[in-house]
């Protein structure tokens, strides 16, 4: 590849004795998977450079699967991500990780990515909010496409008041019905505008949004979640994506 790209680094594990494995979330080529030879040696210049949540612009070669990083430098120093929000920020990447394709371009997304982790680096409360909004973009550019402001049964707009159920492919049915995949029409028009005025949108898109991303996810589960779960009281109402157990 010639040219410079911005960057962040989603996830870096050792490789050989010198070097870091490492999935890049870049503007112009989506997740990429590259080796920093010789990045841990004790004269690298990349040495505290290829970190989480530091901006990059990198530049890499080769034709397979894994390229190799030819330059990187830091733009700006990390994007001070402490307590939840670095966990929450944690949980961000991995999700990427996950759920992207190799060398897919996801432009719009990366600027969604570095919105949502600058809103967690400068919250002072609940990192809820810049959570739902970027899940719901990501599934945006995943091609999920959701109609949340208009009954799939019959095409009227969704009336505040009123429950729909959610319907996996066909999208939102009035219903008297009231379970998990339930949600008035109000929470419809948050999720849609994804904008979340109070504590009862915000636990609708945490339910939308994990009923979503499932079917990406697999039954795996997310190490970030596990890890959070550590540092965290047992009654607390918090996990790594930002919210409550259900």
């Amino acid at each position: 590849m010639e040219g410079w790209q911005r960057a962040f680094v989603l996830h870096g594990r050792p490789w050989s004795e010198t070097s870091l494995l490492l999935d890049l979330f870049t503007e112009e080529q989506g997740r990429i998977r590259v080796i920093a030879k010789g990045a841990r040696s004790r004269r690298s210049h990349l040495k505290g450079t290829l970190q989480p949540f530091t901006p990059l612009l990198v530049r890499w070669g080769g034709r397979g699967e894994v390229k190799t990083l030819r330059s990187a430098e830091a733009v700006s120093l990390a994007l001070p991500l402490t307590g939840i929000a670095l966990y929450s920020g944690l949980y961000i990447n991995e999700l990427l990780s996950r759920v992207l394709e190799q060398e897919t371009r996801y432009s719009a997304l990366f600027f969604d990515y570095l919105h949502c982790i600058q809103n967690l680096a400068g919250a002072t409360g609940s990192p809820e909010p810049a959570l739902r909004q970027f899940e719901l973009a990501l599934l945006s550019c995943l091609g999920y496409g959701v109609d949340f402001l208009h009954c799939a049964g019959s095409g009227a707009q969704v009336d505040d008041t009123m429950t729909y159920r959610y319907r996996e492919e066909k999208g939102f049915i009035a219903s008297l019905v009231i379970d998990n995949t339930s949600f008035t029409g109000r929470q419809l028009k948050a999720l849609a505008s994804r904008e979340f005025p109070d504590a009862d949108t915000l636990r609708a898109a945490k339910r939308f949004t994990r009923i979503a991303l499932k079917p990406y996810l697999g039954g795996k589960p997310l190490k970030s979640r596990e890890l959070f779960r550590q540092f965290l009281p047992k009654k607390s109402p918090l996990t790594p994506d930002g919210s409550g157990e259900d």
